[in-house]
């Protein structure tokens, strides 16, 4: 039997580096708020082509966060999907907002943007799409809808780091991006760790103070915060890992388009579909000519199955 996610084997192949870093954070002193964080906070950014990063606790705090910077709460309406792990809709409910769901495409799983517009009333405050199982939302699609409106966009990228969109990583579109760290994603530490990132400087002042507790300065509290903190050991760890990511991700693809080839003509079987020039289409390779335009992670590979005890 293969494992579905074997974090045993990841690790063995980055024993020394891994370890080294570790030791490293135990001789310095520093396991919070220490220089690694910083370091690691600059390398997200400068990988998702973004001007700010910050660490949190969790990929749940980063939604959240991202609600609270952009002051949403209760009396708003954010619009997301119902297809999705519970800590989006949590999040929402966490900052006192209303959820609203929007349902999903038959091809991607990914909130439909066809249906998006008619979900949006007088209270609608924000978007909120996730990139689910690595694959990128519309967000061109998503953008224009949001313009239109007046209302705000933060995109749930926990499964999505590496993926892109028309060439721009998954975290980069909307006004806030949020991240999971979780150990089986596909960027994954060895405990909890999130992250958030915005083009803006003063949503990133905004997440600065409300993961410290409400403060800028220590002690001076301005608000009711949280304590919502990616501690140095994790970045140390991430820090090794970071750089062998776009590899995995290179693999991850290869293997989802053999599964595509051998798996397409089975009658009940509907393969994972990325969204092309053309639509959704089901890629056979990396060679197609529509693969560069939806650059799906594969965080996990999905099939539709319509008629599971036939399959």
């Amino acid at each position: 039997m293969i494992p579905l996610c074997d974090l045993t084997a990841q690790y063995e192949s980055l024993r020394d580096e891994i370890d080294a870093a570790m030791r490293s954070v135990a001789a310095s002193g520093h396991y919070i708020w220490g220089p690694r964080v910083k370091k690691f906070e600059q390398k997200i950014a400068s990988y998702c082509g973004v001007d700010y990063a910050v660490g949190v606790g969790n990929g749940t705090d980063a939604l959240y966060l991202a609600l609270r910077a952009l002051q949403i709460g209760p009396g708003d309406e954010v619009i997301t999907t119902p297809f999705t792990f519970i800590a989006t809709t949590e999040a929402i409910c966490l900052a006192g907002a209303k959820p609203v769901f929007v349902d999903i495409d038959p091809y991607t799983y990914n909130m439909d943007p066809e249906q998006l517009e008619a979900a949006i009333t007088t209270k609608t405050r924000a978007i909120l799409p996730v990139h689910l199982y690595g694959q990128p939302c519309r967000m061109d699609a998503v953008l224009d809808i949001a313009r239109r409106h007046n209302l705000r966009v933060v995109e749930d990228c926990a499964q999505s780091l590496g993926a892109a969109y028309c060439g721009r990583k998954t975290g980069t579109f909307g006004d806030i991006g949020c991240f999971s760290f979780f150990p089986s994603k596909n960027l994954g530490c060895f405990g909890d760790g999130g992250m958030v990132t915005t083009n803006d400087p003063e949503l990133f002042e905004r997440l600065e103070i409300l993961r410290r507790h409400g403060a800028k300065v220590k002690y001076h509290h301005t608000e009711v915060g949280v304590n919502s903190r990616l501690d140095e050991l994790q970045a140390a760890i991430l820090s090794v890992k970071l750089p062998h990511l776009d590899n995995w991700t290179a693999s991850r693809r290869r293997h989802a388009y053999a599964y595509n080839r051998l798996l397409r003509d089975r009658e009940n079987v509907q393969c994972p579909s990325e969204w092309t020039t053309s639509g959704p289409e089901v890629v056979l390779s990396e060679d197609s000519s529509h693969a560069q335009h939806n650059y799906c992670c594969y965080h996990q590979y999905t099939v539709l199955v319509r008629d599971r005890a036939a399959a």
